[in-house]
């Protein structure tokens, strides 16, 4: 199907006739719906996504009162706001880079094209403080593994008030953007970014918690992926054929790096069946998400060590 664009004379139809946020909200989703776009970037419904741009656009919180709807708008406010609305028609630039504004576990967090948007259910985890797969043992030191725009080691460290996070990425640019978060959140002193491929650096050290959203898509859903996803850094998303070529990195080095009593979480979402098909003696827990999201394990250290050859020759063989 050929994709649809918001055409000139379209544009400035509703630049010159739309009267109140109420006019331009009900024309932007109307929009949106028509040209089906793709909405896996922290909204699902065109409705939303038109009013985190409006209000973006006009410097106004995203819950203002519905009594705002019938607030007029200058012809220039129009304008901006029509611009954001054609910028995500025609081009498919995901909600959030063209606001720098993601949130994730109730928090609001800076991002642009140098990161993925967040949008991973881990939060959900979070915010349990990873109970019950924790049990009790208190958190001191705690590994966010490809950390992107630092929001997951951002938000265990508001939760685990007293301990240290490492925020590890591979990506220059990315560890940019997590640092811009880490200051505007306030948490310099206990979270701490790191030029890594994946744990090479830290291989001494010893964690509580680590925490990992990696790349993980395979090849053929890289192949398939809506157009939204193209303006997001493939360095986040790729990950080989079947997706675990760094999940398998991951399981093998995880091991020596856990405290006792330590736990691994990872994202793998639609590879885990590729998990389940390589390695179908493993006991992986399959977190079951009350707010939506799949394709997260836990693996104790216990478990960890337990099939350590089996982890160590899927990364020889792959």
């Amino acid at each position: 199907m050929e994709q649809q664009i918001l055409q000139q004379h379209i544009i400035e139809e509703a630049i010159d006739e739309l009267v109140t946020i109420g006019d331009v909200l009900r024309w932007g989703s109307s929009q949106f719906n028509h040209s089906e776009l793709f909405y896996g970037h922290g909204c699902d419904n065109a409705w939303d996504e038109a009013v985190a741009l409006t209000m973006h656009a006009i410097s106004q919180p995203i819950d203002s009162p519905s009594t705002m709807l019938d607030a007029r708008l200058t012809k220039s406010e129009r304008a901006a706001i029509i611009g954001l609305f054609t910028q995500r028609v025609n081009q498919r630039i995901p909600v959030s880079y063209l606001t720098n504004v993601a949130w994730f576990a109730g928090e609001q967090y800076y991002v642009d094209e140098r990161v993925l948007v967040p949008r991973s259910p881990i939060a959900e985890l979070i915010d349990l403080s990873f109970e019950p797969f924790l049990a009790g043992k208190q958190v001191h030191r705690a590994l966010d593994l490809c950390t992107g725009s630092g929001c997951i080691a951002i938000a265990m460290a508001h939760k685990f008030q007293t301990a240290e996070v490492d925020a590890i990425d591979i990506s220059n640019d990315a560890l940019e953007v997590a640092t811009i978060n880490i200051f505007d959140h306030g948490v310099e002193d206990r979270v701490i970014p790191m030029a890594s491929d994946l744990m090479n650096e830290v291989l001494r050290e010893k964690y509580d918690l680590i925490v990992s959203n990696p790349p993980y898509v395979d090849q053929e859903d890289m192949d398939s992926l809506p157009q939204e996803f193209i303006h997001e850094p493939a360095l986040g998303l790729a990950a080989g054929f079947d997706g675990l070529d760094l999940v398998k990195r991951i399981l093998v080095d995880a091991t020596d790096c856990l405290n006792d009593g330590g736990i691994l979480v990872v994202e793998v979402g639609n590879s885990q069946i590729h998990m389940e098909s390589q390695f179908p003696q493993v006991p992986f827990h399959w977190v079951e998400f009350t707010h939506g999201g799949h394709g997260v394990f836990i693996l104790t250290k216990q478990q960890l060590l337990d099939f350590k050859d089996v982890f160590a020759a899927a990364l020889q063989t792959q």
